[in-house]
């Protein structure tokens, strides 16, 4: 994300504003791409694509490779109950890239913006000094970086994109808030049984964890598969036939049902059908899956984590360093790349007025944008996991009825579609728009977990209230 914002601010700020990019690793050149796809992808959104096209990065990643998906399923493994969103509603509603495919991407671009962008790789940053008194005034002098070599450097803004662990936003002395979620997410490239259009990206919700199949191409898919840790390590280091027989099953097999809910959602939707005759979309099943690519398999650790403060004078955090997501919602990148929209929107205007860009005149605005965003995205995947989580009758019959209505009721289903059209096309989702599409669940959220996420003051200014600080 750091590489991402630097070529954006780049190409939108005058050529007197210099940017440097401190990176730990080594400069990567990728000089052939590789037949064999990573293991890690993202998936982009329509919204996240219009970013990268804006500084010329996405013309490098439509030179190399990626896949564009049209459809989703979503669906319950303890019920029939699905939700559909098909090419009909909306088009291309996202894209598959390789992690690495984007990172070549943009390295690439940075060179077309050279002489405003330095990038000093295989550095580090050890110390901070910062102004003082650090929260006071915003006429306070620049922040000095101590780098491993002992060098020194100084900056009106300092911008954290260092990840869920950032040292920037630890040597701040900004709070963030955390959580396990006691799950890992096993990802592999996996080979499936013949060539299919697959242009469908499919997700069903187990009791365990949700599993995940994302198009790579017409023969290849990419894994993510959210369980226990001891399931993890099992399906990690278990053979390749009982390892690709268990994705099958994890995406066929019927085990969790009940009767009593399965008569339930007949009932219902039988009733749906009497009251509006509509055409509701059946289940489909995904391709079954043959092989898996060789050392594919890995596992990494599932939490949430989200600043109290995205900004502080001087300071400004984004992507992974301000927030954490479950990968359930496909939405962690496309967070980060809203912030670096806000983000630079914010700093330019500040140049074009001639204003400090290390003042909290104009990060309060890229903060305030963003929370908005962030946090009402974050509670609602942390809802959808635990709903989810729990093979609980009562709440199993009232997530298939819901998700029954939502799939058979057009008007319903208009409105999730309009709900997730403004996410894809646009990486926001306000707290206005979610308490649309999930009023009753965000009116708890609203009171619960919201105050948790963030600071008091930055709570004020997203819900328009008085507080004593």
């Amino acid at each position: 994300l750091g590489v991402g914002l630097a070529s954006r601010a780049a190409s939108k700020h005058p050529p007197n504003e210099k940017i440097l990019l401190l990176e730990a690793g080594p400069k990567k050149v990728l000089e052939k791409l590789s037949e064999t796809y990573s293991n890690r992808v993202s998936s982009i959104s329509p919204g996240s694509a219009t970013l990268l096209s804006s500084f010329g990065a996405w013309d490098h990643i439509c030179n190399m490779r990626y896949r564009a998906f049209r459809r989703m399923q979503v669906w319950d493994a303890c019920s029939e109950a699905l939700i559909m969103f098909d090419k009909d509603n909306l088009d291309d509603m996202g894209y598959i890239v390789e992690n690495d495919v984007i990172l070549h991407a943009l390295t690439k671009q940075l060179e077309a913006v050279s002489d405003r962008v330095t990038v000093l790789y295989r550095s580090r940053a050890v110390g901070y000094t910062w102004p003082c008194p650090f929260p006071m005034t915003d006429s306070s002098p620049w922040v000095h970086i101590t780098l491993g070599d002992g060098s020194t450097l100084q900056t009106k803004l300092l911008i954290g994109a260092d990840g869920h662990n950032s040292g920037v936003r630890q040597a701040a002395g900004i709070q963030n808030v955390s959580w396990n979620y006691d799950q890992s997410a096993v990802v592999a490239t996996l080979h499936l049984s013949e060539a299919t259009e697959n242009n469908v990206a499919w997700q069903r919700f187990l009791p365990s964890g949700p599993i995940a199949l994302l198009p790579l191409s017409d023969t290849l898919s990419s894994l993510v598969w959210s369980t226990s840790h001891e399931h993890a390590a099992e399906l990690v280091s278990m053979d390749e036939e009982k390892f690709v027989d268990a994705i099958n099953s994890a995406f066929w097999n019927d085990a969790n049902h009940t009767d009593f809910i399965d008569s339930a959602g007949t009932v219902l939707q039988h009733a749906i059908a009497l009251l509006k005759p509509t055409k509701v979309s059946a289940r489909q099943l995904p391709p079954s899956v043959a092989r898996v690519d060789a050392k594919s398999r890995v596992l990494f650790p599932l939490g949430l984590g989200h600043a109290a403060e995205y900004v502080r004078p001087r300071v400004a955090l984004i992507g992974d360093a301000a927030h954490r997501v479950h990968p359930l919602a496909g939405q962690g990148v496309n967070m980060g790349f809203g912030d670096i929209s806000s983000l630079v929107h914010h700093l330019r205007t500040a140049a074009f007025n001639g204003r400090d860009l290390g003042s909290m005149s104009h990060l309060t605005g890229y903060e305030t944008d963003r929370q908005r965003h962030n946090t009402a995205l974050l509670a609602a995947t942390d809802l959808l996991k635990r709903l989810y989580s729990t093979t609980a009758t009562p709440l199993v019959l009232l997530r298939t009825w819901g998700l029954q209505a939502t799939n058979a009721v057009s008007p319903l289903k208009v409105r999730g579609h309009s709900w997730l059209s403004k996410i894809l096309a646009h990486g926001r989702m306000t707290l206005q728009t979610a308490l649309n599409f999930f009023e009753l669940i965000f009116l708890a959220m609203k009171l619960s977990i919201f105050p948790v996420l963030m600071s008091k003051k930055v709570l004020a200014r997203l819900v328009g209230i008085k507080v004593h600080i």
